[in-house]
């Protein structure tokens, strides 16, 4: 598909005179323009529940997230896999991204990358994808050979593919095993998929990641009480969720943190059920982490 023809690339025709805007004026268009990354968002918002849907079975079978991309498709799935230890305690080793140019691409863009085929099946291969894990396509263009190199190896071991693109119709979509299309359109700034094209796919790894955690009882009501509390903010935030959990005050919650080690769904049971932590562990333990079952054995 020729680059022409993607929506992403189209010279958009609102506010072609941007350059003379004030910036009150700039500043506000640029900000309701983004807000059409959500539309379309909510528009593929069955393919993103059908996503959700088939990766939870792969991932409960002790499969792995891994996301691909390149420049800011790529940096953005990395975001999403590192967050998921400090939110979820999810293993950093079952959240992994490749992401077109190696490390070094993070900081800076290398030239050249994205358009490796053969690397992106290289780095996907070397992970040894299996049949139980997730693999996360990523492009605006729907287009890009690292992307797809990388989809290819992770479909020939028969990993789920879920492909994300800004551009109906395009390869990462069509190939991948479940296909997302957020159809963003033009970007106000012509050409710079970083704008409401990236803020689409934000929104869609959010999602999903989260969506997947909390069918895995990461999450009680609505309240994460998987979090690793690493730092004194986290702490302060695991006390509260104690408290918001049980009714319990914060000493209370504190102390039974304490008496844990810190995990907050041990001391959510331990508070409701008055038991100490080891048999408030066994119960979280015998039905797969679940706190809400837990509570009514």
């Amino acid at each position: 598909m020729k680059r022409a023809a993607l929506t992403t690339e189209r010279p958009s025709l609102e506010h072609t005179r941007l350059d003379e805007y004030g910036v009150e004026q700039l500043v506000s268009v640029l900000i309701d323009d983004q807000a059409k990354a959500a539309e379309a968002v909510r528009h593929a918002h069955r393919d993103i529940a059908r996503a959700v849907e088939a990766a939870v079975p792969r991932i409960e079978a002790g499969g792995r997230l891994i996301y691909a991309g390149a420049g800011t498709s790529g940096r953005l799935g990395l975001l999403d896999s590192v967050e998921l230890y400090p939110t979820f305690a999810w293993p950093s080793e079952r959240s992994l991204a490749l992401l077109a140019g190696g490390d070094g691409a993070i900081y800076r863009a290398v030239e050249g990358a994205e358009d490796n085929a053969t690397q992106g099946g290289a780095d996907m291969s070397k992970l040894l994808v299996n049949r139980n894990d997730v693999a996360i396509l990523v492009a605006a263009s729907g287009t890009t050979p690292y992307v797809l190199g990388a989809m290819t190896a992770a479909r020939a071991a028969n990993a789920l593919t879920i492909g994300i693109a800004n551009n109906p119709g395009t390869p990462v979509i069509m190939q991948a095993e479940i296909g997302i299309a957020l159809d963003t359109g033009s970007e106000l700034v012509s050409g710079s998929t970083r704008l409401k094209a990236g803020t689409s796919q934000k929104i869609v790894l959010n999602t999903i990641s989260t969506a997947i955690m909390v069918r895995l009882h990461k999450v009680y009501g609505n309240l994460m009480v998987d979090l690793v509390p690493t730092n004194a903010k986290l702490l302060t935030r695991a006390i509260r969720l104690t408290s918001l959990a049980t009714g319990a005050d914060e000493i209370a919650s504190e102390a039974a943190l304490k008496a844990c080690r810190y995990r907050v769904k041990v001391a959510i049971v331990m508070i409701l059920r008055k038991l100490d932590a080891t048999a408030a562990q066994q119960r979280i333990d015998a039905v797969h982490g679940d706190v809400r079952a837990a509570l009514n054995l």
